[in-house]
């Protein structure tokens, strides 16, 4: 199992940097789930370009540096707003079908944004991209995609320090996956907390797996919270764009007050973390039970064929629920949903580690600052990823695979049952935690508290018989498992080894930063602070500041 190069994720990022990369390169791609179960695929706002009349790539970047409140790193942000058309044209040619007016691609305003620059397909965005970028790797005789897979070790040689593959968990077997470069494109950790507009697959892999090999992290305490998730008993926390927003919806309380305007001038169309905040403060003052409270976005002051051609799809969802969208409000609440922090990377998506690379929600490359400027993201998965079009592969030494063959019928007779049944428990237990002690508004004495019990969390199951296959030097043996049991019992631990790792991350990182920015918000620190417009780095369990 040698390729050239690795991608583990399969959303907008990682099919494509596939694309991308040079089609004499042998590319394996590791995706945990089915094709298209990402977050990507449920992004419904749109992607972000500067070039139409009157707009710029230099209003993109100060719109970009403004919902950033000053941790933006301006050579990202240069980067990605002035490679952005290019990117856009790249998606036309492989056939995104885009809204148009007329002959021109249609825009949308978005909060934060100064011009309507928000491309979109209905409110479908990401699953359009994602459904047109799955048809181009699928049909490329370079890239072999590995569905159903799980990565459970990254690989680091011992010598040069350098990452030359990962340990997988895929169809009933743990087999080592050697390759030059492995690039990781796993997507957000938002399940991580209680309330999430993310898919189940968002577990933190990446910024985990990365961690736990010695690789520099970047500002993690900044998790984004959504104002506006569906919320209504029985549903799922479906997102509720801010594209509606953008098209005149308001946000109104019980009574059918707009009460944003009293936390910010813009007030609907204010900044993310102000609207979810916003949200959070009035029903402190105004609701019975706060956590468990809604405000509602009223739609019926778009009009209704404006409505029915911009968002075909919430209107769908919404009446599968039971809510007439041209007759009645949304119920909505805010929900965690866009990770800023991540794998620290340079322009060229290189981590710390040689030969390891991130591309987009698990990486940090600077652009998003303390807080995502809306519809940046699925750029920034297009813009980061084009740079690996010259992608030269250097041979490092690999493993030696003669022994492994010779074992390669090894058979393990493990059972983790009870211990995989303690985890699962454990799994719920940290969402809620998390959305308790680090969720829209944080405090020293909560953070404190959360931090104690998920550190003698991760304590007690660093003993478990089933986190050798997360731990120490990753063997070169094959292991066959005698049954598909097994296998989900590995996957489900793996992926709460890495909810706990990174609730430890998001909770001594955000007890360490003792101000408020962006999406970070202690309200036993209420503004930010000048000595505190620095970068929160994290390597092992060294925690540091360091200027752009």
């Amino acid at each position: 199992m040698q390729f050239d190069i690795i991608i583990v994720g399969a959303g907008a990022a990682g099919l494509y940097t596939a694309l991308c990369l040079p089609r004499d390169l042998r590319v394996a791609l590791v995706s945990k789930d089915n094709l298209k179960i990402g977050a990507s695929d449920w992004a419904q706002g749109g992607i972000a370009a500067a070039f139409a009349p009157g707009d710029s790539p230099e209003q993109h970047y100060q719109d970009t540096l403004n919902a950033g409140v000053g941790l933006c790193i301006p050579e990202a942000v240069r980067f990605l707003v002035e490679n952005a058309s290019a990117s856009i044209q790249t998606l036309v040619e492989l056939g995104v079908q885009f809204d148009r007016q007329g002959e021109d691609l249609a825009m949308t305003l978005e909060a934060a944004h100064s011009h309507p620059r928000v491309l979109h397909a209905a409110d479908t965005t990401g699953r359009a991209i994602v459904n047109t970028l799955t048809e181009q790797v699928l049909a490329r005789d370079n890239i072999q995609v590995i569905s159903q897979a799980f990565a459970l070790q990254l690989d680091i040689n011992p010598e040069t320090q350098h990452c030359r593959g990962l340990r997988l968990l895929h169809n009933k077997q743990i087999q080592l996956l050697q390759a030059s470069a492995v690039i990781l494109a796993t997507g957000g950790g938002g399940q991580v907390f209680a309330q999430t507009t993310n898919p189940t697959v968002s577990t933190g892999d990446g910024v985990a797996l990365a961690w736990r090999v010695g690789a520099v992290l970047r500002d993690i305490e900044f998790f984004q919270f959504h104002p506006t998730a569906l919320t209504k008993a029985g549903a799922p926390r479906f997102l509720i764009t801010e594209a509606v927003r953008g098209e005149g919806a308001h946000l109104v309380d019980e009574t059918g007050y707009r009460f944003a305007f009293e936390y910010h001038s813009q007030g609907e169309l204010a900044p993310r973390d102000v609207v979810s905040r916003a949200i959070y403060n009035h029903l402190q003052k105004t609701a019975a039970n706060p956590a468990h409270a809604r405000v509602y976005l009223d739609l019926r002051p778009i009009a209704k064929d404006r409505l029915q051609y911009r968002f075909p799809n919430i209107i769908k969802v919404c009446h599968s629920h039971g809510i007439d969208v041209f007759s009645q409000p949304i119920p909505v609440a805010p929900a965690a949903h866009y990770w800023m922090g991540g794998i620290a990377v340079d322009i060229n998506s290189a981590t710390s580690i040689p030969g390891l690379y991130a591309v987009g929600e698990t990486a940090n490359t600077g652009v998003h600052g303390a807080n995502r400027l809306a519809s940046n993201s699925l750029l920034e998965c297009l813009v980061f990823g084009q740079q690996f079009k010259g992608f030269q592969v250097k041979n490092f030494q690999q493993q030696e695979t003669a022994a492994a063959e010779s074992e390669a019928k090894r058979v393990t007779e493990k059972n983790w049952e009870q211990e995989v049944a303690y985890l699962k428990q454990l799994r719920e237990a940290v969402k809620v935690l998390m959305w308790d002690d680090a969720g829209i508004c944080r405090t020293e004495a909560e953070l404190a508290q959360g931090l104690a019990q998920v550190e003698a969390w991760r304590n007690e199951i660093a003993a478990f018989a089933i986190a050798e296959f997360f731990q120490g030097e990753v063997s070169p043996y094959p292991i066959e498992l005698n049954h598909a049991e097994m296998e989900e019992q590995l996957r489900w631990a793996g992926e709460t080894f890495n909810l706990l790792d990174t609730a430890y991350l998001v909770l001594k990182s955000a007890l360490f930063r003792q101000e408020s920015r962006g999406g970070h918000y202690r309200s036993d620190y209420p503004r930010s602070r000048p000595e505190w417009q620095v970068h929160t780095l994290i390597q092992g369990q060294q925690w540091w500041t360091a200027d752009n």
